[in-house]
């Protein structure tokens, strides 16, 4: 059974998959980083200094003190329970910069992969006949033709 694991955890798809998991939660922080730290603070300025953190409802005021609330941190002190508004409009922008970062990144690495031009024909159609000869001909084999413009 030990033998059976190891070969299940060192096939190249299992470590390729883990070593992506890995990355995409390391760019999952960055980008959590852009939108907390460098994105959302002027967004919330241009609102009139909202910040989406702090926008929440209140269902329960909390037992060490009552409401109202000034910040979502307060309400979590005091023990209320709310519905964090604020913090899903914050996951829903990271989402949507991460699916576009992502968008640009396999973007790019299509355009890396572009096929390479087909290469030169190397055979014609006989305009007589309509079999496939080869480009150099300059009698059809099948119709006995002479083609004109015929390559030699």
């Amino acid at each position: 059974m030990f033998k059976e694991f190891k070969e299940f955890a060192m096939r190249g798809n299992v470590v390729d998959m883990a070593v992506g998991i890995v990355i995409g939660a390391a760019f999952g922080t960055i980008v959590k980083s852009l939108v907390d730290d460098v994105l959302m603070p002027p967004i919330g300025l241009l609102l009139g200094n909202v910040d989406f953190t702090d926008i929440f409802i209140t269902l329960k005021d909390g037992a060490k003190a009552a409401g109202p609330y000034a910040t979502l941190a307060a309400a979590k002190a005091a023990g209320a329970v709310t519905v964090n508004l604020g913090v899903f409009i914050n996951t829903i922008i990271s989402f949507l910069i991460i699916a576009f970062a992502v968008f640009l990144v396999i973007k790019g690495i299509n355009r890396m992969k572009r096929e390479a031009p087909p290469p030169p024909p190397d055979s014609k159609e006989c305009p007589f006949c309509l079999t496939t000869i080869p480009l150099k001909a300059s009698r059809c084999p099948h119709c006995t033709s002479a083609l004109a413009g015929a390559q030699s």
